[in-house]
Formats: C-alpha cells, sequence, structure tokens
C-alpha cells in the first residue's frame, strides 16, 4: 500500500520545498500524541512539531470534539458585513493576553498573511497620516514567509534569487547582539525619517538557522526604534503559544509592539489561520468617513468559524497547569541534555531558548541550509522513526508540549548515537 500511494503520489502532486526529482514522501495515514503512522504502520515521533504548528499532539481529541461541533452549527460565513461568535471570543481572548496596547484583530489565512496585512497596514497608515516614508527595517537572516511582501523583508539568497527585481528595497539591521547597538543605531539613525517600520523575529529566527538573541538585546533596539517613530511589528508566528517558555515572546519583553503577528500553533496545528493585531492608534488611522480610507484586504475563509473553534480549544489547553508544566519540564530536559552534548567534539554552538534547543555539525562546508549533510542526517534519523528536519547543518529539536518523558529521552539517545557513530 505504501508504495502505491507513494506512486499516485508522484503523479499528481508538487511538495514545497522539495526538490522532486530526489525527494521521497512518505504517505501518513493518521497522528496520535506525538506521534505520526505511515501506511505500513511504521511511527514516527514528530520532533519539528510537522513545521512548528503542533502544540498539544496530533488528533487531539477535545480540539478533534470542539471542531466537529462547530461544523454541525456553521462551517463558514463571509466576514465582510458579517461576524461570528467564535471570532469574537477568539479576540477578545488573544487581545487579553497580548500586550495591553493591542486593541484590534485582523484574520487573514497563515502567516505570510498576517505580515502582509501588517506590512500593508503600516504603509497606509503613514499615508492617512500625510507622511512620506518610503522604507521598512528587518533583521538580516530573518524569515517572514513566502508571498511576496514577505519575501521582502526576508533574508535575501537561493530562496528569494529569482524574484530580487520584483521585491521592494529594504534596509537591513543585524539582529541584536551585546556589541552591535551602536552598529545598527547608526543605520537607523541615518534612515529613520524615511522609515515606516521594522519587522522581526523576537528571540529566535527560525528558518534562519535557530539564531537566538537576548531579551535584553532586543529591548535596547526596538526601544530606540520606537523612540524615532519607527512602528513596530513583532513577528511571533514561530515563537507563540508558548515555545520560548512564555505564552509569547513578548511576555519576556519590556517594550510593547505597534503590532503582532500570529499563525503556527494558533489552532494547536489544526488547519491554516493567520493574525495580525494592532493598537487603537493605527486602527483609527482607518476610521473614516471615507469608504476609501478603508483597509481593503481580505481572504474568502477569513475568520473561518471552524478555525476559530480550532483555536479557542488550543487555547483551552494551552493555558492549562498541566500544560505550562509539560513546558516547564521539556525545558529543564533540554538544558540537561545541552550539557551532554557539549562533551560532543562534532558539534558547535549548543543554543536553547524554551522548548527549542539547536546545535550546529561541524563538517567542512559553512553553517547554511543548503549544506549537503542535511539529506543524511534526516534520512539516519528517520530510519530509527524521529522526524528530524535540519536546516542543513543545524540539528533543532523542537517536541509538543504533550510529548513523554521517556520518548525525548529515546529522542536524546538516538541523537547521541548518530554523533558518536559518524
Amino acid at each position: 500500500m505504501q508504495h502505491k500511494l507513494m506512486a499516485r503520489d508522484a503523479q499528481v502532486n508538487w511538495h514545497p520545498y522539495s526538490q522532486m526529482k530526489n525527494t521521497v514522501h512518505i504517505p501518513i495515514v493518521r497522528g496520535e500524541g506525538a506521534y505520526l503512522y505511515d501506511a505500513n504502520g511504521n511511527s514516527y515521533l514528530d520532533m519539528v512539531c510537522s513545521w512548528w504548528v503542533n502544540l498539544h499532539g496530533h488528533a487531539h481529541p477535545y480540539i478533534a470534539q470542539k471542531v466537529y461541533e462547530q461544523l454541525t452549527r456553521l462551517e463558514h460565513v463571509i466576514f465582510a458585513g458579517f461576524t461570528h461568535v467564535g471570532a469574537i471570543e477568539l479576540s477578545e481572548r488573544l487581545l487579553a493576553l497580548l500586550p495591553k496596547n493591542q486593541k484590534k484583530i485582523f484574520y487573514s489565512d497563515n502567516g505570510s498573511t498576517a505580515v502582509e496585512v501588517a506590512l500593508k497596514m503600516c504603509i497606509q497608515y503613514e499615508q492617512s497620516k500625510g507622511r512620506q516614508k518610503k522604507k521598512i527595517m528587518a533583521f538580516r537572516q530573518g524569515y517572514h514567509g513566502d508571498t511576496f511582501g514577505a519575501m521582502a523583508v526576508s533574508e535575501r539568497g537561493h530562496w528569494t534569487n529569482c524574484f530580487s527585481d520584483y521585491l521592494f528595497d529594504v534596509i537591513y539591521l543585524d539582529a541584536p547582539t551585546a556589541t552591535n547597538f551602536n552598529l545598527n543605531k547608526s543605520i537607523i539613525d541615518q534612515h529613520a525619517n524615511e522609515t515606516i517600520c521594522i519587522i522581526y523575529e523576537p528571540l529566535i529566527q527560525g528558518a534562519g538557522g535557530m539564531l537566538m538573541h537576548e531579551a535584553c538585546d532586543l529591548n535596547l533596539l526596538m526601544n530606540y526604534c520606537k523612540n524615532q517613530q519607527i512602528l513596530l511589528i513583532q513577528d511571533e508566528i514561530f515563537v507563540g503559544f508558548g515555545r520560548t517558555g512564555t505564552i509569547f515572546a513578548a511576555d519576556q519583553l519590556n517594550f510593547e509592539a505597534d503590532l503582532y503577528c500570529l499563525s503556527k500553533g494558533l489552532t494547536g496545528g489544526t488547519m491554516a489561520l493567520g493574525i495580525t493585531s494592532c493598537t487603537q492608534e493605527i486602527y483609527q488611522g482607518f476610521y473614516h468617513d471615507d469608504k476609501k480610507q478603508a483597509f481593503f484586504h481580505g481572504h474568502s475563509f477569513t475568520a473561518s468559524p471552524v478555525a476559530c473553534a480550532a483555536s479557542l480549544a488550543s487555547l483551552d489547553l494551552l493555558l492549562e497547569e498541566q500544560t505550562n508544566k509539560s513546558i516547564q519540564h521539556i525545558i529543564l530536559m533540554h538544558q540537561a541534555f545541552a550539557g551532554l552534548l557539549k562533551e560532543c567534539d562534532k558539534i558547535e554552538n549548543i543554543r536553547q531558548y524554551g522548548t527549542l534547543l539547536a546545535f550546529d555539525w561541524l563538517v567542512p562546508e559553512e553553517t547554511s541550509y543548503f549544506n549537503s549533510i542535511q539529506s543524511y542526517l534526516y534520512q539516519r534519523f528517520l530510519e530509527h522513526g524521529i522526524l528530524l528536519r535540519p536546516l542543513g547543518n543545524t540539528i533543532y529539536l523542537l517536541p509538543p508540549y504533550c510529548i513523554s518523558e521517556q520518548d525525548l529521552q529515546r529522542c536524546y539517545q538516538l541523537v547521541l548515537a548518530v554523533l558518536k557513530s559518524d
């Protein structure tokens, strides 16, 4: 059955981030807890949370029940001219958790569109104020999505080269460190009068290689940007909903951004949904008697009632005391394992933030997404029933919060065994 499904898939499907000529795609038929199961009955411990979206485990019965109940009441309604209880309640609950300056929620379909919305809001808001600012700032090695605006504010390279002539110019800063504030400050000073906003991933730059910076360094840089009247877009798409050890990375920072982007773990990994929140001041820039001053952006499935139901159920689980205990336990286990990794001479740059642990495999090639060891490591782990998807030679562990201590220890032991055998 497995081979038949793979053959049928190859005939009709084009998969993301895959060189289709030499990539095998395993048919998955079900999931349960931290595990995925293929058509032959093989199990895979999902240590990447299925592209960072899953929080509470696969096919969680509570989320499934809430989605089913919603489907029997209302599957969808146009969100222009209408609203529904799920969208109202979800916005209320998220605004209660986000920084206090956040007052309005705008729904879209995924992380990339949440970023597009934030960028468009900032640009149109500046125009509504009669200002002539045109530039946007972003961090080097950042990633914000694959739509054109999101690509434009991400790191330029192999992923974006063929589109470079179609992307708007961006002013890049280095992610903050204890020593580079003055360098970044000089760039900000040079461009502050023409800069609309800055977009950044707080604490962890995910697709850029699980790069991490300290809250104190980000505080210093972003407070300076605010003083220069630059709007702040905080991309919490990856780090939100407990990944850094708190509900949002914002909970560890001493400033409030103007806009926040959320997705991935928002629905607990059940389905796509994107959110952009903003301040009352930004919202008021569009609040006008003239219809032409409205924010003209929308998606057919904006504020999907089913996705809202999944998100509300995921929030219920996230805010349970047991979930917080599980997150803290994962953090402690990662810390202990990081100590063991320090004794291995095949790796470097061991780093951890919350439930994410990452390190780089030492190879002759430079650390890069396209490092040739990626395919080899991916296959080695998969053969032992563990789904790890290295970013080149960067290996990262990102377990769902439901993972058992036994399963996490099994993953650690496999990583050590591979390090010792190769």
